[in-house]
């Protein structure tokens, strides 16, 4: 499911455009935007209904105002009624009578006969506390902003009640979302590796290998590393701009005796300028790298599995800056460091003066306890 999620559009995202006419004007909003023009709206919306609500109330009151005042002397109202002698007269009259102006007047004329009496008047009147009271409380949200936006949630969630179904798909958030990268198996058989002082790189198998002839190199190239390994394996390619570049042996293609192979720059898209110099071939990435310099002086780091690119930093985890790669004569890879071993690092020493042009002083370094290799620096 993961991978039709995020490979197909079971599960998809998309940019959206919302053109939208505000105060007549076009404009092109984001969401926020989108849902702060809303809320405008919504707000103005409640307004104006309370306004008009508000209006309707103190309206009716003002005629029960009116109406109050007949029920004061009932006899009154309608001997005016009946003793008008012409229809226009009768709401001056009744202005006149009772102290009422012609929208209260208007209202008492139209009422029928037989509802001018003390219970009508009663039943009609009895209201005017709660009118009084809702008009009053209408006023008040009419002055707070905050109290129109509880309005608009309050009958949000009456419509979420009334017509809210349960989602038939699920919401996942990205700072919840987790997505399991698919493991990919990489096939393990033996290979042969090849690695030229240029910086091309081979993988042959065996079998490619005892089928083939002499090896196809550039002019003035030489296989300077060749290693048995498997094909699950990590490759490490120090340059000469004291860097450290990872790769799967997988990652290259298998080839012939007969190509010239991957150039490993092109191939890890190496800065420009920057050549490989050494090639390291490990899969548990235990033990530690001990470099021999033309310089007699010997430096180690422990080999570390990070990511692809690797920046060389100066710490005894790491090569030192001051050392570039370009002077190493030799690499060698060692899980545990004693005294023992202390004749073949001379004797390495040794084949690194011999290898240099320039002539470099010998100097033996006291190696006597694995403990002064761990503490050595350069």
């Amino acid at each position: 499911m993961t991978k039709l999620y995020r490979f197909t559009t079971l599960e998809d995202s998309y940019a959206c455009n919302f053109n939208v006419l505000i105060a007549g004007v076009p404009r092109v909003l984001g969401v926020k935007a989108l849902l702060e023009e809303w809320i405008a709206f919504r707000i103005e919306c409640v307004r104006r209904r309370t306004y008009f609500d508000r209006n309707k109330k103190a309206d009716k009151l003002h005629l029960l105002r009116g109406l109050e005042k007949i029920l004061l002397d009932i006899d009154k109202a309608v001997k005016i009624v009946r003793e008008t002698d012409e229809e226009s007269e009768v709401v001056p009259n009744l202005m006149i009578g009772f102290g009422i102006d012609e929208i209260q007047a208007e209202y008492v004329a139209e009422i029928k006969l037989r509802h001018l009496n003390r219970e009508y008047i009663l039943k009609r009147t009895k209201d005017l506390e709660d009118l009084e009271k809702e008009i009053a409380e209408l006023d008040e949200i009419l002055k707070s902003k905050a109290r129109i936006k509880t309005i608009i949630v309050k009958e949000l969630k009456s419509i979420a009640e009334k017509y809210g179904q349960p989602r038939k798909s699920i919401i996942i958030y990205d700072d919840v979302a987790r997505y399991e990268e698919e493991t990919v198996e990489i096939p393990d058989y033996p290979v042969n590796l090849f690695f030229t002082k240029e910086g091309y790189f081979k993988k042959i198998t065996p079998q490619s290998l005892r089928m083939s002839g002499e090896q196809k190199l550039k002019d003035g190239d030489e296989i300077i590393q060749e290693l048995e390994f498997t094909n699950n394996c990590d490759l490490l390619f120090f340059t000469d701009k004291c860097q450290v570049y990872k790769a799967k042996a997988d990652d290259f293609a298998q080839t012939k005796a007969s190509v010239l192979g991957d150039y490993v720059a092109a191939k890890l898209g190496f800065d420009e300028g920057e050549n490989a110099v050494k090639m390291v071939v490990t899969k548990d990435y235990k033990g530690m790298l001990l470099f021999a310099l033309k310089t007699a002086r010997l430096q180690k780091f422990r080999l570390n599995p990070t990511q692809q690119r690797l920046t060389v930093k100066s710490s005894r985890a790491h090569i030192p800056t001051n050392l570039r790669l370009s002077d190493f004569s030799i690499c060698l890879r060692m899980k545990r460091y004693s005294s023992r071993r202390h004749r073949e690092i001379c004797s390495l020493f040794t084949r690194v003066h011999s290898l240099s042009k320039q002539p470099v002083q010998h100097r033996v370094l006291p190696f006597s306890s694995p403990k002064k290799v761990t503490d050595f620096s350069a």
